[in-house]
């Protein structure tokens, strides 16, 4: 084929168009003959200009040793320590007893507390400057004095009086431990009265009541694993795609590689497509890791279907992508990047009920909630991996992550490409 430059002219060849005769041609407003291959060949010219900077990200991440360390280690760490550390199961109450009574009655009462497994009996204090100091030192969180006058109380068919002192500075635990306890003193309470019936010859009342019959859906052992660890998937494909993509474009203005790039033959979208798509596809890549550890290492049980969570996730990486592009444009190093990025996670996390309900927030705090797309994919993740919902139910989430997610992008491409120019 016919070059179209003369190496030996240093000129255009002339005769470079005559190969062309049988192609047709269309005249331009400026009497310029344009080919239709020359036409597809900027189609053809625009996929390997987005192809050849995609590759070079890729290549520059994968490039880098402790990159390639944080995009595998720290995910997986997160996730033993959230499924195994994070546990809001109360066992194992340390409590202390002072029994004033010592009496048949109070010593059957402690008992029912010993042999729970929601509470360890390590102390018994005699006075209550010991009970104090034990509170404060955090030897316990728990009291427990019982009057010298507790079986007579009983015996006499009077109501006797159980003192409980808790430790308010953890107040979950001290809540948690107090319903345990007011379970406990119920079943005593039951017990002493129809004792008491039946001396009164009133019997067939321990047959007679209300049995509480529980079942637990979708989680019967009500583990806390099981509640973190899709949260966790969540998290690792919501906080990656930002901090890289944020970081890469940051980087490429301290080093000044970005102006370079700006005057090539590259548009902006171009740019803003290559620089973005690796880091989405990285950050695809670790949830799908982190998910099978979860499945196969902590037994998380997948009830869905794995496309629907995974169509999820795509739409879920389009909010991550348009952040991680807006930080982008706000930063001037690294370092601001990086501080930008840890104040906008924080309140995303606390906002979208990954460990605290939303329900429990002010109202007008709720509505602020709408706008954070980490709320609606852990609905979606939670509803698939546990409930095993469909598309029928998580439509309006997808659709909400569709809407913001294209929002998102869209938003911060314009100020992106406002900042280019």
């Amino acid at each position: 084929m016919m070059e179209w430059w003369n190496n030996d002219t240093n000129k255009p060849n002339p005769n470079f168009l005559s190969q062309y005769s049988n192609i047709p041609v269309f005249q331009h407003s400026s009497n310029q003959t344009i080919l239709p291959i020359f036409q597809y060949s900027k189609k053809v010219f625009m996929f390997h200009r987005v192809r050849f900077l995609f590759v070079k990200e890729l290549i520059q991440v994968l490039r880098d040793k402790r990159l390639r360390i944080t995009l595998i280690f720290p995910p997986i760490f997160q996730l033993i320590i959230f499924g195994y550390a994070a546990n809001l199961d109360v066992k194992d109450i340390h409590t202390a007893v002072r029994d004033l009574d010592q009496s048949v009655e109070s010593r059957e009462l402690l008992n029912r507390f010993g042999s729970s497994k929601y509470f360890n009996i390590i102390a018994y204090p005699q006075t209550p400057r010991e009970i104090e100091a034990l509170i404060k030192k955090g030897d316990v969180i728990l009291s427990i004095e019982i009057p010298s006058d507790f079986s007579r109380k009983l015996k006499k068919g009077d109501t006797a009086t159980v003192q409980i002192i808790l430790d308010g500075t953890e107040s979950n635990t001290a809540m948690i431990a107090l319903g345990y306890l007011g379970r406990i003193l119920s079943e005593y309470s039951t017990t002493i009265m129809i004792k008491r019936l039946n001396r009164e010859g009133m019997v067939g009342f321990e047959e007679a009541g209300v049995e509480l019959e529980h079942r637990i859906w979708f989680n019967p052992n009500a583990e806390s694993r099981l509640f973190y660890v899709p949260g966790v998937i969540a998290s690792i494909a919501f906080l990656l795609p930002i901090i890289l993509t944020a970081q890469a474009i940051v980087r490429e203005k301290e080093i000044g590689t970005l102006e370079q790039i700006m005057v090539t033959p590259i548009r902006s979208w171009e740019l803003m497509l290559g620089k973005t798509l690796p880091f989405a596809m990285i950050g695809l890549a670790d949830a799908i890791m982190i998910a099978l550890i979860g499945v196969f290492w902590f037994e998380v049980p997948l009830r869905g279907n794995p496309l629907l969570l995974l169509l999820g996730n795509v739409f879920f990486l389009m909010s991550s992508v348009g952040v991680g592009l807006f930080i982008s444009t706000i930063s001037s190093t690294q370092q601001q990047a990086q501080i930008s990025t840890f104040f906008f996670m924080m309140p995303a996390f606390i906002l979208s009920g990954f460990a605290f309900p939303l329900e429990n927030m002010p109202e007008w705090l709720q509505y602020i909630t709408y706008a954070n797309p980490l709320r609606y994919f852990l609905i979606i993740i939670r509803g698939v991996f546990l409930k095993g919902n469909g598309l029928d139910i998580l439509w309006p989430q997808m659709l909400a992550l569709v809407i913001l997610g294209g929002l998102t992008i869209f938003l911060s491409s314009m100020r992106f490409q406002k900042r280019l120019k």
